[in-house]
């Protein structure tokens, strides 16, 4: 049951003579206060968030990691493989249980910032990699273990996108969130280029002796997440988020209330749910795992699908920007400078765009806007490999789009399953959209390659254009996955 709230109904009230009545009817000046503070301080991690997902894992410290310093690249690329292998198994393993826990617990929040600490700490401990093959290890160690708890950090940071706003905003707050990340990442990666890696000395007299450039960007990529996971940590804990969270959860269940009324605090407090502390052993999560994942099959089948679906799309999407790259230096002939340049502009279009389709998701429901972007991504790549001989020009046309919609379907995703997810249940199932990802994260790499090979095969040499196929055809498979499944009508109900 619900709380009640001291001070609410007069809300309510006013809520019912502003909009005419129960159901859709929150009025136009209610729905354009969606850019409130709890809203901004949540997408400040996913801002902030990037200085470990795109500075450290994608474009600076992988990059310094397999250099020539730290021996052989392709040994060093080999054993940087395993390393995140291994970090991916962990994450599979841990993330629905650890989601669960807290969930359990009732300490999403604390776990959240436990978490991030954790990353925040690896992060700076980056530092003392030194460019030498002695610390390949070391330095493949900490991304690995930053990468666990960079995911685990996600579970519980996902699973709090329910409470910031009403079922018919959670895709404009998702979009905005996903989008503020690709801003975040391109904003923090230019602030790193001007001032410590591209000049021969850059602020504060740092060089690229010993590594030093790369090194001190890391001590500036922790500080970067740190500061902006402050206030999702402070505006999501205490009594105030109690209370806006009752709030939405009465609007979500049929009461009719304006968005307006939702900012405008009840002078008195609501009491937060008593948590219930239950300590139980790692098997015994386990077990009550698979009971979660026996209730789903039988009641909410469809939940099933859609994780798996977006386990097989989403791997697609990552396998977009991950050979983006590879395939516009190859095969459209792009210079390593034209290459950071195409990256900074698909980072920017991919913000706006995921930022713009949030509203989208809102007025047509996340699945059309997942069918669309993924019908988009496989034309468009398909275009790709038909028209890579016609110069950069086209790769610059069609890779914007391709960019364009990536964001866009990750965040639709993300708020698809807001949607369906029993309150109190946040991490566990969101935990489950983590593993089923990770389970399935061999596809986009493994149909890259075996494209290659079978184009080169075909056509000889030069092949490296047909990569762009596998990652269309793992886009093909979750699209007609994502084909079965409805947009969710309401919160499931899964037993204990």
């Amino acid at each position: 049951m619900r709380p009640h709230v001291p001070g609410r109904d007069s809300e309510l009230g006013s809520a019912l003579s502003s909009t005419g009545g129960v159901g859709r009817g929150y009025n136009t000046s209610a729905r354009a206060k969606l850019l409130t503070w709890p809203v901004l301080a949540w997408g400040l991690w996913d801002w902030g968030s990037a200085a470990f997902n795109a500075v450290i894992t994608t474009f600076v410290f992988s990059v310094y990691l397999t250099s020539a310093p730290f021996g052989d690249p392709a040994d060093s690329e080999s054993a940087l493989s395993v390393g995140l292998t291994i970090a991916g198994a962990c994450i599979a393993l841990l993330a629905p249980v650890t989601g669960q826990r807290s969930d359990r617990a009732g300490r999403s929040v604390f776990w959240l910032g436990v978490y991030t600490a954790i990353v925040v700490a690896v992060s700076a401990a980056l530092y003392f990699v030194l460019p030498e093959p002695g610390y390949l290890w070391l330095g493949i160690t900490l991304l690995g273990v930053g990468n666990v708890f960079f995911e685990l950090a996600s579970v519980n940071y996902n699973g709090l996108l329910s409470r910031l706003a009403t079922k018919d905003r959670v895709g404009a707050v998702s979009g905005l969130g996903w989008g503020m990340g690709y801003l975040g990442g391109i904003v923090l990666l230019l602030i790193l280029y001007v001032g410590f890696i591209s000049p021969e000395v850059g602020w504060f007299g740092v060089t690229d002796q010993d590594g030093m450039d790369v090194r001190v960007s890391m001590l500036v990529s922790a500080g970067w997440f740190g500061l902006c996971a402050i206030p999702v940590l402070v505006t999501q804990s205490g009594k105030r988020a109690w209370r806006r969270w009752a709030a939405i959860e009465d609007t979500d269940y049929g009461a009719a209330r304006s968005l307006a009324g939702l900012e405008a605090e009840p002078a008195d407090p609501v009491q937060a749910p008593p948590r219930i502390m239950r300590h139980e052993s790692l098997v015994a999560s386990y077990k009550h795992l698979w009971r979660t994942l026996v209730g789903l099959y039988r009641t909410h089948p469809e939940v099933l699908w859609f994780l798996l679906a977006a386990a097989v799309f989403r791997d697609g999407l990552a396998g977009v920007f991950t050979y983006g790259g590879i395939i516009a230096q190859n095969t459209f002939g792009f210079s390593p400078a034209d290459v950071i340049v195409f990256a900074v502009a698909a980072n920017v279009v991919a913000g706006v765009a995921t930022i713009a389709a949030g509203r989208l998701d809102d007025l047509l429901g996340p699945r059309r806007v997942i069918i669309g972007a993924l019908v988009i991504l496989v034309v468009a790549g398909l275009l790709v490999f038909l028209l890579h001989a016609a110069g950069a020009r086209v790769f610059w046309v069609l890779g914007l789009v391709l960019s364009g919609c990536v964001g866009p379907a990750q965040s639709a995703a993300r708020s698809f399953l807001a949607r369906l997810v029993p309150q109190g249940r946040e991490g566990e199932i969101f935990g489950l959209y983590a593993t089923t990802g990770r389970a399935v994260s061999f596809m986009a790499p493994a149909m890259y390659g075996g494209s290659i090979w079978l184009g080169t095969r075909i056509m000889g040499g030069g092949a490296g254009y047909w990569g762009i196929l596998g990652i269309v055809t793992v886009l093909a498979v979750g699209l007609l996955l994502m084909l079965r499944v409805h947009d969710p009508s309401g919160r499931i109900s899964v037993g204990e």
